[in-house]
């Protein structure tokens, strides 16, 4: 049975003696909670996250790269299994926001239950896109692993695609919370995935660069997070990326996530608290 929003406001009255504190221990404890959940689906998160990225690389990476050989002065294998290391992280991160946020506010009321302890919105938020992020992150480098076996030379430069993987991942996560908490029905899911999505990792320079694109499109596509996040991922695998370009790409996926935590903490408080 839900709780109605007096209950929960008596539930935690510390939370309105200190108004405006955040505490870490709360989402700590939302981050655990997910932690025990994953326990039980972890093979069929697993499997997907592994099978998925295999597949794009199979099917492109051999299928294209017979044909279209080197891109960008890489093997194409080479260049699409970085690329897809981002589109990975974004499916791994956002699609789950948008899925399991909605599911567990509308039909689950899983919120109001963890709102009853002391745990205000914004942990709840940032707790969800952390352990998202910390998930995807891991399992973003899947694809460049499998880039390895099919022939990418390793680097120490890759030991930083699971930072940038986790920050990417962070943004998405929110950004993900943030439309779950705008949509209305599980069908509006369709215009997000459709008009959302695809436009994403089609304009993000994973399959071939965005050069080749109008200049319009490069311009639109420099306000494309997913963008940032594949140059960074290709920049520190391949090199060749100046300071102040790394400063740029981090700076925008840091803004982007931050826009994205107050948007979601305040869509998710008008539907779950107020």
């Amino acid at each position: 049975m839900s709780l109605t929003r007096q209950q929960r406001a008596d539930a935690r009255p510390e939370h309105h003696a200190r108004p405006g504190r955040f505490e870490t221990d709360a989402v700590l404890g939302v981050v655990a909670r997910e932690w025990i959940l994953y326990g039980q689906s972890w093979r069929a998160t697993t499997f997907a996250a592994i099978v998925e990225p295999t597949l794009y690389l199979l099917c492109f990476g051999f299928g294209m790269g017979a044909l279209i050989g080197t891109l960008a002065g890489f093997s194409y294998i080479d260049f699409l299994g970085t690329g897809i290391v981002a589109v990975s992280v974004m499916f791994q991160s956002m699609m789950p926001a948008v899925i399991n946020t909605f599911i567990k506010r509308r039909f689950l009321h899983t919120y109001e239950g963890i709102l009853a302890a002391p745990v205000d919105v914004r942990e709840l938020v940032t707790g969800e896109a952390l352990w998202l992020a910390l998930r995807s992150g891991v399992y973003g480098c899947v694809p460049l692993l499998v880039a390895i076996g099919f022939g990418l030379r390793p680097g120490p430069g890759m030991l930083l695609v699971p930072f940038v993987a986790f920050l990417a991942g962070f943004a998405f996560a929110l950004f993900g919370i943030w439309i779950s908490a705008v949509i209305t029905s599980v069908r509006s899911m369709d215009y997000v995935f459709s008009g959302l999505f695809t436009p994403l990792f089609l304009v993000a320079g994973t399959f071939f660069p965005i050069t080749e694109l109008p200049a319009w499109v490069q311009t639109a596509a420099m306000a494309n997070p997913l963008f940032h996040a594949v140059e960074l991922i290709r920049g520190a695998v391949f090199g060749g990326l100046g300071p102040g370009m790394v400063l740029l790409h981090v700076a925008v996926l840091t803004g982007f996530a931050y826009l994205m935590w107050n948007l979601a903490a305040f869509q998710m408080r008008r539907r779950v608290v107020d």
